[in-house]
C-alpha cells in the first residue's frame, strides 16, 4: 500500500565538551527533540506541492526551531524512512517519514514555534524515548556512526 502522506525532517546532534578537571572528555552528542503534550518528537512536517523531502525538512526544522540551513552540515550518507499508521482528519492514513541527519555547526538559541519546548538529549544507545519513530531512528544512527563518524571541524 502507499502512504497518503508524507513528511519530512532532522535529526539534529551538537558536539557538547565534557569537561574532567584537566582532562578534556571525548566529545559527547547531544541530539535536539520536540515538546508535544504528551510526547517527544523531531523537528518535521508534511511536505509541501513540489516540495522535496529534504526541502520540506530544511523548511520544518527553521520555521520549527529557528535553525537556518547554513548553521548545520548535513550527512550526506544517511536517510531513514519509516512507515506507520496515523489519525489524519479523522481517518486513519499510512503515513511516510524521511529523515535526514545533521550537526549543528554553531551555537543556535532554539525557539520554538509549534511546541511547548525542546531539549537536548544525550546520544547514549540504546534509547527508549518513543518506539514508533524515534527509537528505531536513534538504532539507524548508531549503526550509521560505527561506519560514518562526524568528520572534525
Amino acid at each position: 500500500m502507499r502512504p497518503q502522506l508524507y513528511s519530512s525532517g532532522f535529526l539534529v546532534f551538537r558536539k557538547t565538551q565534557g569537561n574532567l578537571g584537566l582532562l578534556q572528555q571525548m566529545t559527547p552528542l547531544e541530539f535536539l527533540l520536540m515538546q508535544h503534550a504528551e510526547r517527544w518528537d523531531l523537528p518535521k512536517g508534511h511536505l509541501d506541492p513540489g516540495e522535496s523531502q529534504k526541502q520540506a525538512a530544511i523548511r520544518e526544522l527553521t520555521e520549527e526551531t529557528g535553525i537556518q540551513e547554513n548553521s548545520i552540515r548535513i550527512d550526506p550518507d544517511f536517510v531513514f524512512t519509516s512507515q506507520y499508521w496515523v489519525n489524519y482528519d479523522g481517518e486513519r492514513r499510512l503515513k511516510e517519514l524521511t529523515v535526514f541527519l545533521a550537526l549543528l555547526i554553531q551555537e543556535w538559541e532554539i525557539t520554538p514555534t509549534e511546541h511547548l519546548g525542546f531539549r537536548w538529549f544525550p546520544f547514549s544507545p540504546p534509547h527508549s524515548i518513543q518506539t514508533e519513530t524515534i527509537d528505531p531512528l536513534l538504532e539507524k544512527v548508531a549503526v550509521h556512526f560505527e561506519n560514518h563518524p562526524w568528520p572534525e571541524g
